[in-house]
C-alpha cells in the first residue's frame, strides 16, 4: 500500500489516497496521457482561486475594519464574526496561494517545514470558523430563549475566542506529526521530475488514519452543524411564539423581535453558506477514505478541484452575506466610502480660513461643499 499526496477532512489542500500499486500506476498513466487537458483545467482553477483569494482578503479585512471602527458598538456577536473573518483571512493567505503554486508546479516546492505547517494552519482556520459559528448560535440562543438570564460579556467572548484557537490547534496537531515530504511512492517508476516530490501522511496504521478523519468529520462538520441547527430552530420557535402573543402589534417590543429575527436570518445564512460550501468536499473525503473505488479514476482530480474550489469560495461569501443582510454594515460602508471620497476635497477646503462650525461638520464624515462652507 502506498500513500499519495492528499487531504484529510476539510482542513487542508491535499487528499490522502491509500492505493494498491496497480491502481497507482493506472492513475499515473491517466495523468500523463491527459496532461494537456489537465493543464487547461489547472488554468481555470488558478484563475478562480486567485479571484477568490483577492475577494476573500478584501472582503474580510474590510469587514473587520468596519466592525472595529465603532468600538462602542462592538458586541459579543461581532467579536465572533471578526474571529470568523480572521480565520477566512488565514485560508486566503495560507491555503489559496499554496494551492495555486502547487497547481502550477505539479510538485511541492516549499520544503519540509511548510509541508507540515500549511495543512496545520488550514485545518486550524477551518476549525476556528466552524467553532465561531457554534458560539454565535449559542450566544443567540441564550439571548432569545432566556433573555433575563446570564448574558455573555465582551471579556468572556474574548476568552471564548482564545479557547476556540486552543481547541483548533489541538485538533490539528496530527498534521504536524504525520505529514512528510517524500518520493517513496514512485521510487521505481520513471516519471518527469515534477512528479517526484510528493506530500504523504505516514500514520501508525490504517485504523489511526480512519479514526482521525472520522473525528474531523464529526468535530468539524456534522456535530457543529447539528448543534447550530438545534439552537436556531429553538430560537425561531420562541420568536414566533412571542410575535403571536403580541398579536402583531406595532409596539417597541414587536419591533425589537423583528430586528432580532433579521439578525438571526443573517446568522443562519452564514452557517448555511458554510455547510453548503463544505458539503461536497466532505462527501469526497468520506468516499476517498472509506470507499475509494466509489470515485471514478479518470475524473478524480476534476472532482476534487471542483469540491475544493467550492469550499474555498466560503471565504468570500461571508462578507457578502453580512453586507447584504445587515443594514448597519451597509451604512458603515457608505460612510467609509464618503469619507474616502471627500478627503481630497476637505484638504483643498482647509487651505482657506474655516469657521468653527465648518470644523465641527468636517468631523462627521458628511460630504462637504467648498462653496457652501467658506463663510
Amino acid at each position: 500500500m502506498a500513500e499519495v499526496s492528499g487531504e484529510i477532512g476539510p482542513g487542508s489542500i491535499f487528499r490522502i489516497l491509500t492505493l494498491s500499486c496497480p491502481f497507482t500506476l493506472d492513475i499515473l498513466h491517466h495523468v500523463l496521457s491527459t496532461r494537456k487537458n489537465r493543464c487547461v483545467r489547472s488554468d481555470v482553477c488558478i484563475v478562480i482561486l486567485l479571484i477568490t483569494m483577492v475577494l476573500g482578503l478584501l472582503g474580510n479585512i474590510g469587514l473587520i475594519c468596519i466592525i472595529t471602527r465603532r468600538r462602542e458598538k462592538v458586541n459579543v456577536t461581532s467579536i465572533f464574526i471578526c474571529n470568523l473573518s480572521f480565520s477566512d483571512i488565514l485560508v486566503c493567505v495560507f491555503c489559496l496561494p499554496f494551492t495555486v503554486i502547487y497547481t502550477i508546479m505539479d510538485h511541492w516546492v516549499f520544503g519540509s517545514l511548510l509541508c507540515r505547517l500549511v495543512p496545520f494552519i488550514q485545518c486550524v482556520s477551518v476549525t476556528v470558523s466552524v467553532l465561531s459559528l457554534v458560539f454565535i448560535a449559542l450566544e443567540r440562543h441564550q439571548l432569545i430563549i432566556n433573555p433575563s438570564g446570564w448574558k455573555p460579556s465582551i471579556p468572556q467572548a474574548n476568552m471564548a475566542v482564545v479557547l476556540i484557537w486552543i481547541l483548533a490547534c489541538f485538533t490539528s496537531t496530527p498534521f504536524l506529526a504525520f505529514q512528510l515530504l517524500t518520493t517513496e511512492p514512485y521510487t521505481n517508476v520513471v516519471l518527469p521530475h515534477s512528479y517526484h516530490t510528493l506530500l504523504s501522511y505516514h500514520w501508525p496504521s490504517q485504523q489511526h488514519r480512519l479514526a482521525y478523519t472520522t473525528w474531523l468529520l464529526l468535530f468539524q462538520y456534522c456535530g457543529p452543524l447539528l448543534l447550530v441547527l438545534l439552537c436556531y430552530v429553538r430560537v425561531f420557535v420562541r420568536l414566533r411564539q412571542r410575535k403571536e402573543m403580541l398579536n402583531r402589534a406595532r409596539t417597541p417590543e414587536s419591533q425589537r423581535i423583528t430586528h432580532s429575527r433579521r439578525i438571526n436570518i443573517m446568522l443562519v445564512a452564514l452557517i448555511t453558506a458554510f455547510a453548503l460550501c463544505w458539503l461536497p468536499l466532505t462527501i469526497f473525503n468520506v468516499l476517498s477514505d472509506w470507499n475509494q473505488e466509489a470515485l471514478p479514476i479518470c475524473h478524480h482530480n476534476l472532482l476534487f478541484s471542483l469540491c475544493h474550489l467550492l469550499a474555498m469560495s466560503s471565504t468570500c461569501i461571508n462578507p457578502i452575506i453580512y453586507g447584504f443582510l445587515n443594514s448597519n454594515f451597509r451604512q458603515e460602508v457608505r460612510e467609509v466610502l464618503m469619507h474616502c471620497c471627500c478627503r481630497p476635497l476637505e484638504e483643498e477646503c482647509e487651505q482657506f480660513p474655516m469657521s468653527i462650525v465648518h470644523m465641527e461638520v468636517s468631523r462627521t464624515s458628511v460630504p462637504l461643499n467648498c462653496s457652501n462652507n467658506s463663510l
